[in-house]
């Protein structure tokens, strides 16, 4: 007999008696024999087992907290490290005017990264570098002036870690809905 169509059976009882909590421990164990069947695929079960390692199948909401409170740690660190430029934009323009003509010139600095490490790792840009991670939680660009380098870590913090505070909006709905 199938364990997890079991587990799943008994959870739809549950389910259906208004019973909760009760669902959702029927609903782990649900998933749990998914991710240990070998009849499963090995695709759906590296998918169960990191939706396990992340959440706890959607239910453990400090689990998926912590990921994301260690993803945006790291996103910082290495925005910090190789992310933002050295110096940031010259904010005036300079210009001549001529008869009817203007010209004007911004100066931008190379966006790669000079100097030592511990210009890099200073409280200005720990700031700068945590604005990035929190907008990119919500799925905003920060707006700030990156490296290349620092495009695609915000790209990708901007892909991973809404995910993981969606996973913690989830288990805190199914513990509220209990």
């Amino acid at each position: 007999m199938d364990v997890a169509a079991l587990y799943r059976q008994l959870r739809k009882a549950f389910e259906d008696g208004k019973n909760e909590p009760g669902a959702a421990d029927f609903y782990y164990g649900e998933c749990e024999m998914r991710r240990h069947d070998p009849i499963t695929s090995q695709g759906e079960r590296r998918l169960l087992w990191a939706y396990w390692l992340l959440s706890g199948y959607g239910l453990r909401a400090s689990r998926a907290v912590a990921w994301l409170l260690a993803a945006m740690s790291l996103t910082i660190l290495l925005l910090m490290s190789c992310g933002l430029p050295t110096h940031d934009p010259d904010p005036t323009t300079t210009g001549t005017l001529r008869g009817s003509k203007i010209s004007l010139h911004t100066s931008t600095p190379d966006p790669a990264l000079h100097g030592p490490w511990a210009q890099h790792m200073t409280w200005a840009r720990a700031e700068k570098a945590t604005r990035v991670a929190v907008n990119s939680v919500v799925f905003r660009s920060s707006g700030q002036n990156l490296t290349t380098a620092g495009t695609y870590i915000e790209m990708a913090s901007r892909l991973f870690e809404p995910t993981l505070l969606a996973l913690a909006a989830l288990a805190v709905r199914g513990r509220i809905k209990r």
